[in-house]
């Protein structure tokens, strides 16, 4: 990856001549550990109160890319708890977050200074459907949407979560990253985008970038044009960025 370009809005170029569109699905998935590697890396050195068990945030609202829900799904199957996707089905039927704008449109919005539009998301909605007695059966796999979210004081006695704005920060950096190599993929609620990837046929249309989502409520990923930093934050968040920069980008070996 290139280095970052600095203006009011970073201007950023990642993995050049198409190359985050030219990666097959586990080349994505790859750089996708790698990815969550450097924001493990991160969050393992903040003093936090998120334990085991701690499952106050772990609501229906979350939200993730289909290369996350692939990631997912693919653990789920090969660990032979295909039957949680039938958990799925009541949150479908249930009131949740699901977003009309990505991250990387977002940026595109603030930048230009345009409106952004109106998202509303209630914990009282209810929990994941992924939980079971407050335990996440997929915490290994879980998505950014989960990892990113931290605290410094316990949620359920605070009745919120404290989170430094540098933190904001640099869960937004990372979501831009995941988005852009997922730039041919989609971003939705948790239980409609494993919804979505849990039929066969589904997830090897995704594989060859060919899955189609009209129906659905998932809205079309975009490749990173700007990233959200703002100025008082650019210093420290260098080091993420540079760590984010350096990835190494498996390459197919020529037969």
């Amino acid at each position: 990856m290139t280095a970052i370009i600095y203006e009011t809005f970073e201007k950023v170029k990642v993995f050049e001549q198409g190359q985050a569109g030219a990666m097959d699905i586990n080349t994505k998935l790859a750089v996708l550990d790698q990815i969550y590697r450097v924001c493990d890396d991160f969050t393992g050195k903040l003093d936090l109160a998120c334990q085991k068990y701690c499952a106050h945030c772990c609501t229906c609202n979350v939200t993730l890319t289909t290369l996350e829900g692939y990631r997912i799904v693919r653990h789920l199957i090969s660990s032979g708890q295909s039957n949680s996707f039938e958990k799925l089905q009541p949150a479908l039927n249930r009131k949740r977050f699901q977003p009309v704008v990505t991250t990387n449109e977002l940026a595109e919005l603030c930048a230009l200074e345009k409106d952004l539009p109106l998202e509303s998301s209630d914990p009282a909605w209810g929990p994941c459907p992924l939980l079971k007695n407050d335990e996440c059966i997929i915490y290994a796999q879980r998505p950014f949407g989960c990892r990113c979210m931290v605290s410094k004081q316990n949620c359920q006695e605070a009745g919120y979560a404290e989170m430094d704005p540098l933190m904001l920060t640099l869960n937004n950096v990372c979501l831009q990253y995941i988005e852009h190599i997922d730039a041919h993929g989609f971003t939705g609620n948790l239980s409609d985008v494993l919804g979505v990837m849990a039929k066969e046929q589904n997830r090897q249309k995704y594989k060859s970038s060919k899955l189609k989502v009209a129906g659905t409520s998932l809205i079309a990923n975009l490749p990173i044009k700007i990233l959200m930093i703002p100025p008082e934050h650019r210093h420290e968040v260098k080091p993420i960025l540079d760590s984010l920069n350096n990835i190494q980008v498996p390459m197919k070996r020529s037969k």
